[in-house]
């Protein structure tokens, strides 16, 4: 694929004239459809980032993104997936299979439903409309904080680690008057050691497969599980975005906390999140922000898939509570140990295929078999 655009030049989306402006146009539609997570099977906007390094700013020797802008922090995404794939060939066959695509899906995914916008409504920051499409990404959305966590501190990590060449100074740009975000390896590392430790593990993990003896299946799931190690350690250093939650209603806050804890079902399963699956598991979440007035599972304007999915993502997290509240443990907990195999995790996989897309008796199936499979690890 072709670069995009140089980043250098105003990045200002006046610039794109009309195919970006009808790709938000598409993104608007879909405030009040399924979610939007690919544009010509691609990540949204990918073809309008850059492949190449030095297209980003560089302000006095270093390089500086700015990931408050979209373009630039899908760029670093789709830096990141160029650099590593080489390690990732036991992945599978044919292209896109790395784990790292479920992130810039997800980021497309903030976009296309209106997430990374300003929640409070203090600025026009990630606001979209027909005549002006907005890149910015608001420092004040629990959605970009949280995914801030998730392209900056692997991109710092992946060239601290030399996938970028060696020495590659690079210092994020961050708004006037922002604070609560790191924006050097260095500092992110102080901040937030386990994130980094991770990722720099993960990073390591892939310079290592290369001479490693293991089959590729062994390969692939070793790969798979510091992968997630690193994703669930970014996804637990966002916890310092739990301010912004507060403005948003109490349904999307709901469905905020819940997204954010079917990671760890996610996770424990090492899912591949390959460019094609990622997309499938995504396609059900919701593609607007949920109103006062939203409740789940009977929201009229969403579809069937949608409301299955903030059903189900919702009740995993009520089991989540009560279980804490009867026993002291966690369906979460009981789900790691029960995901103690390259079997168990397979078959993990499946029943999370299974839940999501099975609208009936699949919750009762997945206690059951998940009490079931945590006896045998024990």
């Amino acid at each position: 694929m072709s670069p995009g655009p140089s980043l250098t030049r105003p990045l200002s989306v006046r610039a794109m004239h009309a195919p970006l402006v009808c790709l938000l146009l598409s993104c608007a539609v879909a405030l009040s459809g399924a979610g939007v997570v690919l544009d010509s099977g691609l990540p949204i906007m990918w073809g309008h980032t850059t492949g190449q390094l030095t297209d980003l700013p560089i302000i006095e020797g270093t390089l500086s993104p700015d990931p408050w802008h979209y373009l630039q922090r899908m760029t670093l995404y789709r830096l990141i997936i160029a650099q590593t794939d080489p390690f990732m060939t036991s992945m599978g066959p044919g292209e896109n299979q790395s784990p790292v695509w479920g992130l810039p899906l997800q980021l497309g995914w903030m976009l296309s439903s209106g997430r990374l916008a300003d929640p409070t409504g203090a600025t026009t920051c990630g606001v979209q409309n027909e005549d002006t499409p907005n890149m910015c990404v608001s420092p004040s959305s629990w959605w970009g904080c949280v995914n801030y966590f998730s392209s900056v501190l692997p991109f710092l990590s992946a060239a601290h680690n030399g996938f970028f060449g060696q020495n590659v100074p690079v210092a994020m740009q961050i708004p006037a008057g922002v604070e609560g975000y790191c924006t050097t390896y260095d500092a992110c590392k102080a901040a937030h050691p386990d994130a980094i430790n991770n990722w720099d593990t993960f990073y390591q993990g892939l310079k290592d497969s290369i001479s490693s003896t293991l089959s590729d299946n062994e390969k692939k799931d070793a790969i798979l599980g510091l992968y997630w190690n690193a994703a669930l350690a970014s996804t637990h250093a966002s916890s310092t975005c739990e301010d912004r939650l507060n403005s948003y209603s109490a349904p999307e806050k709901a469905f905020a906390k819940s997204w954010e804890n079917a990671g760890e079902y996610v996770a424990a399963v090492y899912f591949q999140s390959s460019l094609e699956q990622a997309a499938q598991f995504m396609s059900p979440l919701p593609g607007r922000i949920l109103r006062e007035e939203d409740t789940p599972p009977n929201i009229p304007d969403l579809t069937a898939e949608e409301n299955h999915s903030l059903y189900i993502f919702s009740w995993i997290q009520s089991m989540d509570s009560l279980m804490a509240s009867t026993f002291g443990g966690t369906l979460a907990g009981t789900w790691r140990r029960a995901m103690c195999s390259v079997s168990s995790r397979e078959s993990g996989r499946d029943m999370l295929k299974n839940l999501l897309f099975t609208q009936e008796g699949a919750t009762a199936n997945f206690l059951s078999i998940v009490s079931t499979m945590s006896l045998s690890c024990s």
